[in-house]
């Protein structure tokens, strides 16, 4: 029984020495590619406008709210020719996606330049599906500062050359919350570059310099 609980205690410590590894390394390995908006930055082709909470009744979160205005930014400063939303589009009932395209028409972005990626369910899809269905070239990734190194890292590992933009424009509720949830989602994003994992939809191509109403539904 104690070379049980012996191995148990082993393996434990394995573990999470492995888990604090791997967020270590994806934090690490892309600090030099996250930017604040007042930075002097790159232009890329593309902003990869990552997808958060809206409200039923199409206001963004606060969260949200922030990435849209950062795009915009980034748009209006021209270091950016295009904006690709990803986001949560599942159910008729839930719509990320055209909640933060009628934010960005309102806020006088053109509708020419705003493609819209509805299976974007998760990071590592959004960041898939703008490489290989948008064929996008480069862009600047546009979430919170505990979002980025995650999307960062799966860019890196999926080729597509990124920097990352800091949308935080005030203090969130469940800061803590969300770190503890971004430390499992690196993890998770790990495994999926080391295992390959593929989105849970592809589909027909949509150029991200193509029209952008074929990403429209």
């Amino acid at each position: 029984m104690k070379k049980v609980v012996k191995n148990i205690l082993v393996w434990s410590v394995i573990v999470v020495m492995i888990f604090f590894a791997i967020n270590f390394y994806i934090i690490k390995s892309t600090k030099d590619q996250i930017f604040a908006i007042q930075d002097n930055i790159s232009e890329q082709q593309t902003a990869l406008l990552l997808g958060a909470r809206v409200y039923d009744d199409g206001r963004l979160s606060h969260i949200m709210e922030d990435r849209a205005l950062t795009a915009v930014e980034l748009y209006q400063d021209k270091k950016v020719d295009k904006i690709l939303i990803s986001g949560d589009h599942g159910t008729s009932q839930y719509d990320e996606v055209n909640a933060i395209k009628d934010y960005l028409i309102n806020k006088n972005i053109a509708p020419e330049d705003i493609f819209t990626d509805h299976a974007g369910f998760d990071t590592y899809d959004s960041v898939y599906r703008a490489r290989d269905i948008f064929e996008v070239d480069s862009m600047i990734i546009v979430t919170q500062d505990f979002h980025l190194p995650r999307a960062v890292y799966i860019a890196n590992s999926l080729g597509v050359k990124s920097i990352g933009v800091i949308a935080d424009r005030r203090d969130y509720r469940d800061k803590e919350r969300n770190q503890i949830r971004e430390s499992i989602a690196r993890v998770k994003a790990f495994l999926n570059v080391v295992f390959k994992a593929e989105p849970k939809f592809l589909g027909d191509k949509i150029l991200i310099i193509g029209d952008s109403s074929d990403s429209w539904d």
